[in-house]
């Protein structure tokens, strides 16, 4: 069964699997076809966009989010933390740590504390999907197992930079990686430093492209 993934933007994604359509922090990017899934990583407005989320929505959707996120939605919406996993026709999905530690809005306080939001992993049409929200290179994520394609955050500022998310993916080990929320970073970078030590599959998009997984 085939795995169908497209980035829409930012830290956008669709994917298409076992006939269930699925949304990761919409955003960017259009939404034509409506949700069996929605999955919000945390409450900033460029992740948790109500309005967007609103468009996709039909009558028995799904939202799984943190927390945070329940106030500013509507609709089935299911709160989760990390460490909690949950199953929706099907699709299970579970919530992993998303945070930084090094990276701060002032001292002391970091732009996404421990506990403020959610990575998840999707395991949909035989596959693993990591998204991993917005993160540094926290500890965690070297206990991920079996990830068939990881989506990693990669623009710096917020998130981890070209070289910490090709330390990630090292780290992490998935069959393919996908880099995201770039901003104008060099997504090359990215690709040479994780082909150069490993046989991991990158898979650099433009927006509104799509990787199949078989």
């Amino acid at each position: 069964m085939s795995v169908i993934v497209k980035w829409l933007g930012h830290a956008s994604f669709q994917i298409k699997a076992d006939g269930k359509n699925i949304y990761i922090d919409p955003y960017e990017g259009e939404y034509a076809e409506k949700a069996d899934l929605v999955l919000v990583t945390h409450s900033h407005f460029d992740h948790c966009d109500a309005s967007k989320i609103e468009k996709v929505m039909k009558e028995n959707t799904v939202i799984i989010c943190p927390p945070e996120c329940v106030s500013r939605l509507s609709g089935n919406v299911k709160a989760i933390k990390p460490g909690e996993k949950i199953e929706v026709n099907g699709v299970i999905v579970e919530a992993v740590h998303a945070y930084n530690y090094k990276r701060f809005r002032s001292p002391g306080n970091p732009f996404h504390p421990k506990g403020f939001g959610n990575g998840y992993i999707i395991t949909v049409g035989g596959k693993r999907i990591y998204h991993a929200g917005d993160t540094d290179f926290i500890p965690e994520m070297k206990d991920l197992k079996n990830i068939s394609l990881a989506l990693l955050p990669s623009g710096g500022t917020y998130t981890m930079d070209n070289p910490e998310a090709a330390e990630a993916a090292l780290a992490i080990k998935p069959e393919a990686v996908i880099p995201m929320h770039r901003w104008d970073s060099d997504p090359e970078v990215f690709r040479r430093k994780v082909e150069e030590s490993s046989d991991i599959k990158v898979i650099l998009l433009n927006p509104g492209e799509e990787y199949e997984m078989k």
